[in-house]
């Protein structure tokens, strides 16, 4: 059986600084929290705060989900997603 790549859904919170970030993140991750927890979404959240960048995937790996941090093009994505 074919396995199915997870949706991503993106989230661009360039400018906003703490605690904004993290309120809308875990927002987010309750919002999809099911869909999380199968595997079928993963959250991408674009930040040029650097805060966030401890704040967001320690909240997640506190909520039993992964958490990876990247840094390209002048800002950090967060990438979450469920745990595997």
């Amino acid at each position: 059986m074919e396995q199915k790549l997870p949706e991503l859904i993106e989230y661009d919170i360039r400018g906003q600084i703490c605690p904004s970030t993290l309120l809308i993140a875990l927002r987010e991750m309750n919002t999809f929290k099911e869909r999380l927890k199968e595997g079928s979404v993963e959250l991408s959240f674009k930040t040029d705060n650097r805060d966030a960048t401890v704040t967001i995937p320690e909240s997640a790996t506190n909520m039993g989900y992964g958490a990876d941090v990247s840094k390209k093009e002048g800002c950090y994505t967060i990438t979450i997603r469920g745990s595997r």
